[in-house]
């Protein structure tokens, strides 16, 4: 059975999702944050850096949520809900791409809007500037790519739509999602899915 390293208040719920949409049997162990809103100590016996989220599968440890997604597509998605088939090669480099966005161009702005509301005034302008700028740019790449389309590839919900919501719930937390109608409804429609509503259940929020 796969075990899920899990911490509170993170991405790692997202990659409880995506075993609920694969409908897979897991073993949840679930850890705290402490006053500062860091991983206790403990989960650092998973992983030396100490975060989340990390999986067990047999002999196999592995971390950080696109690898983790990849590996359970290409493993246990038998009927490619997921993802598209390795042969379509533009298909799948696509899939690819927006996987990764997610953890890359996407997050960093958002993480040091994060940061900065965390700090008193006066915030330092440049970072402050750049990230409003960025944040602005990415949120606006994003929708104009989603359309109208009900998930972020097409019809079906496919792995990048995971982290896709992770990142459009931490843009509400910020307050970004207002210009952004169709990706508050995007959002919507993802939050609402049975699968996320388990995967928040089992996880405690």
């Amino acid at each position: 059975m796969i075990l899920v390293h899990h911490l509170r208040i993170g991405r790692s719920v997202f990659t409880v999702w995506l075993l609920e949409e694969l409908g897979l049997d897991y073993e949840l162990k679930i850890y705290e944050r402490d006053r500062n809103f860091r991983a206790q100590a403990d989960l650092k016996e998973a992983h030396p850096l100490g975060k989340s989220p990390v999986i067990e599968d047999g002999g196999l440890k592995l971390a950080e949520s696109g690898a983790i997604a990849t590996y359970l597509v290409d493993t246990y998605d038998k009927d490619g809900l997921l993802a598209p088939p390795r042969s379509d090669v533009a298909a799948r480099a696509q899939w690819t791409q927006w996987l990764h966005y997610t953890e890359g161009s996407a997050f960093a702005p958002l993480l040091m809007k994060l940061l900065l509301r965390g700090e008193q005034e006066p915030h330092p302008l440049l970072i402050g500037a750049f990230a409003n700028g960025e944040v602005a740019l990415q949120l606006g790449y994003i929708q104009d790519f989603l359309g109208d389309k009900t998930f972020l590839l097409g019809e079906q919900l496919q792995a990048p739509d995971f982290g896709m919501t992770y990142i459009l719930q931490l843009a509400n937390r910020l307050g970004e999602l207002q210009p952004h109608p169709l990706l508050n409804a995007y959002l919507e429609r993802n939050l609402t899915r049975p699968a996320f509503k388990r995967a928040m259940e089992r996880t405690g929020g």
